[in-house]
């Protein structure tokens, strides 16, 4: 059984290495360790699904973490994650998955008595390559070739997600104090509270995330970085907004928990990422912009964030629908905060025919509908900006803009100056200007009942 562990651990290390050795680029060695981190982690959770529905379970040995052998789960992570990342070009993801499936239907048996089969482990098998093995191939595929930027932000996000709110604490969990029971033993109105607490800290993470995404052209992986330099969206107003929600989640499943192990993650992260990630992400990001880095720099700083953005470049503009009386309500409340680098313009004037809310960056990244207002309220305060993060929240935007587009404003072309609003019942046209709506009398004009054919 030693040998067979020795085995297990030292073959696929082996082959990673020589694999590296045939694949020198560094995105594509990069992308192979993002891979071992998504097969490590999926792996051990693979396993606890194993133990409970009865498809595999190990031998009681030493070294082993909830009851799987550590050399075997480094062996295992090296087989399904970066030795087929580092040979994509031999090993189409095809047939890579059928080979994993081939290689593990004769090792597992083999492996006996260290490994344990259950009646369905095939069951098991399956399920692990689908869960595991094919999104560690992909976003290392992806990465390396630096394809699919949606794609692999989003597994990136499943990825960071799971290490921060399974993984971690759960390993905390084993070396020092608190436990899922106290989470789960919680009434359900405090555990929805709890869970709305999460969200809320997660929103400015998750929209510095697609910040990254769309504004950069990059990813929150060191070695898939943006493009270019962002400091719009949370990056206006702190330097780590990333980092920040996430030591921020972990404290929160601490205080659920009460875990005193998980505290001490969370204070380890903000000692390295001073300590150790700051000095070389400002080396770097000082490196390839230069000035415009050391002026936000000097500006924006880590851990503690701006009150009001900072503001650089080109002036974004929204475009609103100034005869319609929800959007020049919305012109008003915007105009009253002073906002940011934000430039508010009549929809009419737009070049397009605008059938909701624009908005325009700076650098030209638009929004349309409530995501735009979303943004507007990025360049007033960070009270508001919250609101527009948690706004632009996954799902949160189309439940919006359905209840927007239902009961508030419906979609429609910008009408010119003068003529009426598209939805009286909603927003009567006053026929002057947003700025000097409030003090003006509605007047709604008449909507003219289409005429039958012929």
């Amino acid at each position: 059984m030693t040998a067979a562990r020795y085995l297990a651990l030292a073959v696929p290390l082996l082959a990673v290495l020589a694999a590296a050795g045939f694949e020198r680029g560094r995105d594509a060695r990069a992308a192979a360790l993002l891979a071992f981190v998504v097969s490590m982690i999926g792996i051990a959770a693979l396993n606890d699904a194993a133990r409970l529905a009865g498809w595999f379970a190990f031998a009681p040995v030493g070294g082993a973490w909830r009851g799987m052998p550590v050399d075997l789960w480094i062996g295992w992570a090296a087989l399904w994650g970066p030795l087929p990342v580092l040979l994509r070009r031999v090993l189409p993801l095809p047939l890579t998955l059928g080979l994993l499936l081939w290689l593990d239907a004769v090792a597992m048996p083999a492996l006996t008595p260290l490994v344990r089969l259950g009646p369905h482990w095939l069951v098991g098998e399956a399920v692990g390559l689908i869960a595991v093995a094919l999104p560690a191939q992909l976003l290392g595929r992806f990465s390396a070739d630096r394809r699919h930027l949606r794609t692999r932000t989003l597994l990136q996000v499943g990825l960071f997600s799971a290490m921060l709110l399974w993984f971690l604490p759960t390993l905390a969990f084993e070396l020092g104090g608190g436990s899922w029971a106290r989470l789960s033993a919680m009434p359900m109105p405090l555990l929805l509270l709890v869970a709305q607490v999460g969200l809320l800290v997660a929103a400015p993470a998750l929209a510095a995330v697609r910040e990254f995404a769309a504004r950069g052209g990059g990813t929150p992986y060191p070695w898939d970085p943006p493009r270019r330099l962002v400091t719009t969206g949370p990056y206006a107003y702190l330097a780590n907004p990333m980092q920040l929600g996430a030591v921020t989640l972990v404290l929160v499943v601490a205080a659920a928990t009460r875990s005193p192990a998980l505290v001490a993650v969370a204070v380890t992260a903000v000692a390295f990422s001073a300590a150790v990630a700051r000095p070389h992400e400002e080396h770097d990001l000082a490196r390839r912009y230069g000035l415009r880095w050391r002026d936000y720099r000097r500006q924006v700083h880590d851990w503690w964030p701006r009150w009001r953005p900072y503001a650089t470049g080109a002036s974004a503009v929204l475009w609103l629908d100034d005869d319609c009386g929800p959007c020049a309500a919305v012109w008003r409340f915007l105009d009253r905060r002073a906002p940011v680098n934000l430039t508010i313009a009549p929809a009419a004037e737009h070049p397009q025919v605008l059938w909701r809310a624009g908005y325009a960056g700076g650098d030209g990244h638009t929004d349309r509908g409530v995501a735009a207002v979303a943004r507007a309220l990025e360049h007033v305060n960070l009270g508001w900006a919250l609101v527009g993060w948690t706004l632009r929240l996954p799902g949160i935007t189309w439940l919006a803009q359905l209840v927007s587009d239902a009961m508030i404003a419906p979609p429609h072309p910008a009408s010119r100056r003068g003529e009426r609003c598209p939805t009286p019942s909603n927003g009567c046209s006053t026929g002057r200007s947003p700025r000097s709506a409030s003090t003006a009398s509605p007047v709604c004009r008449p909507v003219p009942s289409p005429r039958p054919p012929g």
